[in-house]
């Protein structure tokens, strides 16, 4: 099992070409095979128990080399951290906040961060659910799953041209079927942010451990694990209704895409 078990992220990968010399020297020579997966949620979890400016040591990175390419997905650990705090702080009236992270916590969150150029993290990540729009990403066919020291896992990879396109595209759909709103927002946000990287970039959505939470709620639904997630195939269907007007197959396919990761929040409040 993951150290963080309840992560799942959505990463684009950039040719090594996009970045600048130095990281390209440094990353050129590394092990694709190293466990980056492992190392990065452990060292998350390294400061939560012991608090350390996310500036204050090198960042990570994970790789693929696919078709003689190498690429590259930094971890962006202290944008990720920033991001994080402004989001949960966003959530209170600003004297609230310090009742939850008090300043001297924030102080360490927070430092370093005019020396860091890189603004935009490179990976988005959720606890216990997967938003709807990341599924729309992809197909099926871009799917895989399978087991390994960790447990079962699901990722599914596309190209960033691919990735964009079908995001315009749901983007389109709901915004013809409901107008502007929180739902439409989101997905503009996303494709937004898919807008920001290198045209030959590949995206990928990683379960994480999620993969083994829905594979045991499958299971014992009867179905046969990861094989029945149908999560993509729901989300499109469901897109699909909403582009024919017909509200029958929207409402399915998201009903089932629902109660399939209802089953999977449910795990958080057993823990």
């Amino acid at each position: 099992m993951y150290p963080t078990p309840y992560v799942a992220s959505l990463r684009v990968f950039e040719p090594l070409e996009a970045f600048d010399p130095v990281d390209r020297l440094r990353w050129q020579n590394l092990d694709a095979n190293h466990n980056s997966r492992e190392e990065e949620q452990r060292l998350a979890l390294e400061r939560i128990i012991f608090p350390q400016p996310p500036s204050a040591r090198p960042d990570g990175v994970h790789i693929l080399d696919l078709d003689g390419a190498r690429y590259i997905s930094p971890w962006s650990t202290a944008t990720r951290c920033w991001a994080a705090l402004e989001s949960f702080k966003g959530q209170f009236p600003p004297p609230l906040s310090h009742f939850f992270i008090s300043p001297a916590l924030e102080e360490v969150i927070t430092s370093g961060m005019d020396f860091i150029d890189e603004r935009v993290p490179h990976t988005l990540s959720e606890t216990w659910i997967i938003p709807p729009r990341w599924f729309s990403i992809f197909t099926p066919n871009e799917r895989e799953i399978g087991s390994d020291q960790h447990g079962p896992f699901s990722r599914a990879r596309t190209t960033i041209a691919q990735a964009k396109a079908r995001t315009k595209r749901a983007h389109e759909t709901v915004e013809g079927a409901f107008g502007v709103g929180p739902v439409e927002e989101e997905i503009e946000n996303l494709l937004e942010w898919l807008e920001i990287f290198h045209p030959e970039s590949l995206v990928e959505l990683d379960y994480g451990g999620l993969a083994g939470y829905l594979s045991a709620a499958l299971t014992a639904d009867g179905e046969e694990g990861l094989v029945a997630d149908t999560s993509i195939e729901d989300v499109l269907l469901s897109l699909d209704g909403l582009a024919q007007g017909d509200g029958q197959i929207a409402g399915g396919g998201y009903e089932r895409l629902v109660r399939r990761w209802r089953a999977v929040q449910a795990f958080e409040t057993s823990i």
